[in-house]
């Protein structure tokens, strides 16, 4: 039988994880609360980001004692404002663009009077909210689903630290709860950074998460930002037909690419219509008025300016730590506010965890899901290591970027004496049969090893691509096992054996 929402005291050798492994003088004292409201847990998951709502389900479904809090999305910022909504957005920016291209590729649309090669194809602003909620709609109801036939205490509202393991939980109506767990995952994630900008604090403007809500298309939007959420929102407003900027403030856009890779980015997004603005710091922002209407405008150093109806501040994302009072806890956090965490994910505190966005990992669902790898074998007594993992990421532009492991500047600030091989993605014939030849697939090697150091491709279905890669990469193989491989043609993947061929 499951267990769940049970008081009661716990004897220590009973206890999971390293206090069980030879480490019983760490386990930490009982905290000096005596309320008998307190409910005793075996773990407390605070924040259902992917890794602690995984382990908690694992542990649930074990028949332990468990407890997840969110404040509210169920399933984590991936499903509900993150990953699942923008690239379901994404998709739909997609499936538009094809439209668009229908005569080239063999069909009609539709076609507008006096315009025998337009397509009939415009966005119903309605039409993709509901798409997009439909999507996020099923996956929340299916966490939630099996959340709780786990038999976890799936708690809902604003948990605070009042003593070492120990959360007090506030829900909407008011009600309060205080649950103590013999072990603790802190995986509240993070949410957009809002920088120190003069004037932003006036002015009406958007983040990754308040713009999936938008109920129009605005004519025009200033994006803040190079990095990745700024480069594929962009772009997929410009598909639905805004008139986008983006400004940032270094040379390049996605600035840890080779610069050639980031050139191919910038070039990608201004073949859609992006007016992109490198090294061009904002200075400041300000309401703008004009007959009928109002809006931004942003000045730029330069003392240039650029006036729109909306604007996305897309500058990163911070650690979600503010009202956790984790100072209560014994937690302690880094200088950019992330807690602070060894390499098996522990904290400073006994019997307290780690995890995902919160923990500094990067800010990938596939990470974070990593990290709940890494804390189940630990909390099983295990000693697994984060050090030296290779973790891939895509940014799903159009066409796809997918990157693993280190690029050329930094392969050789890193010492290495590397071969690098560089090729155009219309020398894939399966990206002739897609009428998707834009891009560019790169791959550096160590001369010494002919082991493959790191890959970028930049190209249609980059991101499925790019496992092969990482295969290789993970077993150990030379580049040569992808060169000399024997595969399907014609996929995207056949583009390894070109890429490789003429390498020595």
């Amino acid at each position: 039988m499951r267990r769940h929402r049970a008081c009661g005291t716990i004897p220590v050798a009973a206890l999971p994880g390293p206090w069980s492994d030879g480490l019983m003088s760490q386990q930490p004292p009982p905290t000096a609360l005596s309320d008998p409201a307190i409910e005793d847990i075996e773990l407390l998951v605070v924040g259902g980001g992917k890794a602690g709502k995984t382990l908690a389900m694992e542990w649930a479904n074990a028949g332990r004692r468990v407890a997840m809090i969110e404040r509210g999305w169920i399933g984590g910022t991936c499903i509900n404002v993150a990953c699942i909504p923008t690239k379901t957005l994404v998709t739909s920016a997609r499936a538009l663009r094809m439209a668009r291209r229908a005569r080239e590729l063999g069909f009609v649309v539709g076609q507008l009077p006096g315009d025998p090669l337009a397509g009939d194809v415009a966005v119903d602003i309605d039409l993709l909210r509901a798409h997009k909620e439909g999507v996020v709609g099923e996956m929340v109801a299916s966490q939630r689903s099996l959340f709780l036939a786990s038999g976890m205490d799936l708690v809902i509202g604003e948990a605070v630290f009042v003593a070492p393991r120990t959360v007090r939980v506030t829900a909407d109506d008011g009600s309060r709860r205080t649950l103590r767990g013999e072990q603790v995952v802190i995986n509240t994630g993070a949410r957009p950074l809002v920088p120190d900008l003069d004037g932003l604090t006036d002015v009406p403007y958007l983040t990754s998460e308040t713009l999936l809500e938008l109920r129009t298309i605005p004519r025009s939007l200033v994006v803040l930002g190079g990095g990745v959420v700024s480069t594929e929102l962009a772009q997929m407003f410009a598909v639905f037909g805004s008139s986008v900027t983006v400004i940032e403030r270094g040379p390049h856009l996605l600035s840890r690419l080779d610069p050639a890779v980031s050139d191919a980015v910038a070039d990608a997004l201004r073949a859609d219509g992006v007016d992109v603005r490198l090294s061009a710091p904002a200075h400041s922002v300000a309401r703008a008025h004009w007959p009928g209407g109002e809006g931004v405008v942003v000045h730029l150093a330069d003392g240039s300016q650029i006036t729109a109806d909306a604007l996305l501040v897309a500058t990163g994302r911070t650690p979600a730590t503010a009202t956790l009072d984790l100072p209560s806890a014994g937690v302690d956090v880094t200088d950019r506010g992330f807690v602070a965490t060894d390499e098996f994910l522990r904290t400073t505190a006994p019997g307290t965890w780690a995890a995902g966005d919160v923990a500094g990992t990067p800010q990938f669902t596939h990470a974070s899901y990593d990290d709940y790898r890494v804390l189940r074998a630990n909390l099983a007594g295990g000693s697994v290591s984060t050090a030296g993992r290779v973790i891939p990421s895509a940014v799903f532009i159009d066409p796809e970027l997918a990157m693993i492991g280190l690029s050329q500047v930094q392969a050789e600030a890193a010492g290495y004496t590397v071969k690098v091989a560089r090729m155009p993605v219309a020398k894939i014939p399966r990206a002739h049969t897609l009428r998707a030849t834009a891009g560019l697939w790169s791959a550096v090697v160590d001369a010494d090893t002919n082991l493959l150091l790191g890959v970028t491709l930049m190209g249609a279905e980059a991101s499925e691509s790019l496992t092969s890669a990482q295969m290789v990469m993970s077993a150990g193989l030379p580049y040569t096992a992808l060169r000399d491989a024997i595969i399907i043609h014609p996929t995207m993947t056949e583009g390894f054996t070109l890429l490789f061929a003429g390498i020595d």
